[in-house]
């Protein structure tokens, strides 16, 4: 977890790639249904366009069906979810009617004005919609107020582990792989 534009996105696929395990991105997800133009796909458009997270009701049915998915000796990495405190219950029940476990959850931490150039970059180089100045500006608030407090929550659980996001990609990389081993 961390804010938009912090990394997480790439730094989970190169983990899954390097262990093979499914790669579980509600927003690679939610961009598939708005490109398919399933009604799904049309709900959330609204929502991501203005910086808002999804309801949580579509978000748990993709994310309840992919965990489906995951074979019994498999493992998962999740990436943008959950992402408020009742995403993360729900996940907790869903992890435990499948029996699997959460082992860690990862904050990759990185400041404002660092998210601003990078999402700035990425609206230019990508034209997405939920990366124009307004947005950023929206999406970190939400992070704020309804993702950040997943940190006291994964904290007191004693899953949380940090890495500084805004070193190069190899480096926050790396420091991610050290993780596995702790």
């Amino acid at each position: 977890m961390g804010p938009p534009g912090s990394g997480k996105g790439t730094q989970a696929k190169r983990l899954a790639e390097r262990y093979r395990v499914m790669h579980l991105s509600t927003g690679d997800m939610l961009r598939a249904e708005i490109a398919s133009r399933h009604a799904l796909g049309r709900s959330a458009q609204g929502y991501m366009d203005r910086g808002d997270l999804v309801p949580d009701g579509l978000i748990l049915d993709m994310i309840r069906s992919r965990l489906q998915e995951i074979p019994e000796d498999g493992g998962f990495i999740l990436d943008g979810f959950p992402r408020t405190v009742a995403q993360a219950e729900e996940l907790d029940g869903l992890l435990n009617g499948l029996h699997l476990p959460l082992e860690r959850a990862v904050l990759i931490e990185v400041s404002d004005a660092q998210i601003k150039i990078r999402l700035s970059g990425r609206a230019r180089l990508e034209g997405r919609s939920d990366d124009t100045d307004e947005v950023i500006d929206r999406r970190l608030d939400v992070y704020r107020r309804q993702t950040e407090p997943l940190i006291a929550l994964y904290e007191k659980r004693g899953l949380l582990s940090r890495v500084k996001g805004e070193a190069p990609v190899e480096s926050v990389f790396a420091e991610l792989e050290h993780l596995r081993t702790e």
